[in-house]
Order: C-alpha cells, then sequence, then structure tokens
C-alpha cells in the first residue's frame, strides 16, 4: 500500500503524488473502501482510485540511483526506427512500449523515433503525426519520472543528461 506523500507511476496518466487515502462509501450502499487520492505531476486535477485496483497499472517511481543507472546507458543504447505503412500497427507497436511502464522501454521508444525523425528531416519529409503523439507522450512519461526522482525540474532533465553522458545522446545530435 502506497502511503501519502508517495510519488508513483499511475498508468498512462504517468507520475502522481499520492495526496490523501480515504474512506470512501457507505456501509449500507456497497460498502465502504479505501481510495488513493492522486495529483497527476503535470496536469490539474486529481485522481481517486480504489486502493485494491488491479485494472490500471501502479509503481512506485525508480530511485535516484536507477535513474542514474539509465542515464548513464543511454549512450549504449542502439535505437532503430521503426517504420510502417499502416498507422495501426504503428500505433500499436509503440503503444507496447508504452504499455509496459518501464523507464529503459521510454528511453528506447524516444530514442528511435528520434532516429526516425532525423530519417525523415534528411529525406526532406514529414514527420507523422501518430510518431509526433508517440514521442511526445514517451517523453512526457519519461522526464516527469526522471525529474522526481532526480529531485529536478522537468525543464532540466536535457540539460542533467548531457552533464552526464556528454552531447550527442540524441540521435540526431550524434
Amino acid at each position: 500500500m502506497y502511503q501519502v506523500g508517495d510519488w508513483i507511476v499511475y498508468g498512462n496518466t504517468g507520475v502522481c503524488r499520492v495526496v490523501e487515502i480515504k474512506t470512501v462509501g457507505s456501509s449500507w450502499i456497497g460498502g465502504e473502501r479505501l481510495c488513493y487520492v492522486l495529483e497527476p505531476l503535470s496536469q490539474n486535477y486529481t485522481i481517486s482510485t480504489p486502493v485494491t485496483n488491479k485494472k490500471v497499472f501502479s509503481r512506485p517511481i525508480i530511485s535516484k540511483k536507477e535513474a542514474e543507472r539509465l542515464v548513464d546507458q543511454i549512450p549504449s543504447i542502439e535505437a532503430q526506427a521503426f517504420h510502417s505503412s499502416r498507422a495501426q500497427e504503428l500505433a500499436e507497436h509503440y503503444k507496447s512500449f508504452v504499455a509496459t511502464h518501464d523507464c529503459g522501454d521510454l528511453i528506447e521508444l524516444t530514442m528511435s523515433l528520434h532516429v526516425k525523425k532525423q530519417q525523415v528531416v534528411e529525406q526532406k519529409g514529414k514527420f507523422g503525426a501518430i510518431d509526433q503523439k508517440f514521442m511526445k507522450q514517451a517523453e512526457d512519461l519519461l522526464f516527469d519520472e526522471l525529474s522526481v526522482a532526480l529531485g529536478i525540474s522537468r525543464e532540466a532533465v536535457p540539460e542533467y543528461i548531457t552533464s552526464r553522458v556528454g552531447d550527442g545522446w540524441w540521435p540526431e545530435e550524434r
């Protein structure tokens, strides 16, 4: 069970802080149950979800040490662009990375999309809307979690990564 003040990853909402644990319902209508009240890091609303909710993925955010280890591995990641002429196949491929809720997978997805963007720009083409959507989603989920784990602002994450691994950590900078 999470505690008030804990930072967690909650489904595709991303990083949330547990702001309250409260009892909801009444003993005569379906019974009482404990609920978390979550405050997303990047949005202005709260989420109330049962403590026993198994339908939406949740986990504690990674530790500072895990975040540092992930960042240090970035230069060794060989990202490959994924191409498909079918929008549904493209979206399903990207969703499979996001659905793991794993920072390593989000790094790989983000970097592969940057490789693809670089290839498209070099060929004077247009970076697709699906590619753009998933690049933003993966970066938002990743950078939010790294920012909380490292105790820095989200805006400072790219600079932090550069300070640890040097310039050229995004494929278009290599």
